[in-house]
């Protein structure tokens, strides 16, 4: 397979334009109300916008989910969460000492745990040592 050496990328030298039919993308819409866009974008996007009611009905909304979100006061957590978030970092476990509780209590009560153990769910289990 080769290369197409005639293809020219969207809005280079050659290459497509941005249609009019072509609806902004959720980013695009993102940046534009954000200021975000370069100016060629921007100057595309804002000629789009004045003749698509559905684009501009989104570049609205996000708008005016902007203008809320700035609006809002300061987020705050529950006391008990932020403690035990700021503790996860120096918090150690020892899993030493959970795999050998776990062994202890596997030898004390083998039939105690497993998967198969579950009551009313008959077992065979084959004896240790082969009997010649």
């Amino acid at each position: 397979m080769s290369p197409n050496t005639d293809y020219r990328a969207p809005g280079s030298a050659g290459g497509r334009s941005f249609a009019p039919t072509d609806h902004l993308a959720t980013e695009a819409v993102a940046a534009y109300v954000d200021g975000e866009l370069r100016m060629n974008a921007h100057l595309r996007a804002a000629r789009h916008i004045a003749a698509c009611a559905e684009c501009a009905a989104e570049v609205d909304a996000q708008g005016a989910a902007r203008t809320a979100l700035r609006g809002c006061a300061d987020i705050t957590m529950p006391l008990g969460l932020l403690g035990a978030l700021a503790d996860i970092p120096s918090r150690e476990i020892d899993l030493r000492s959970a795999l050998e509780r776990s062994r202890d209590t596997d030898r004390r009560n083998p039939d105690r745990g497993g998967p198969l153990s579950a009551p009313g769910f008959p077992v065979h289990r084959p004896s240790r040592w082969r009997h010649r």
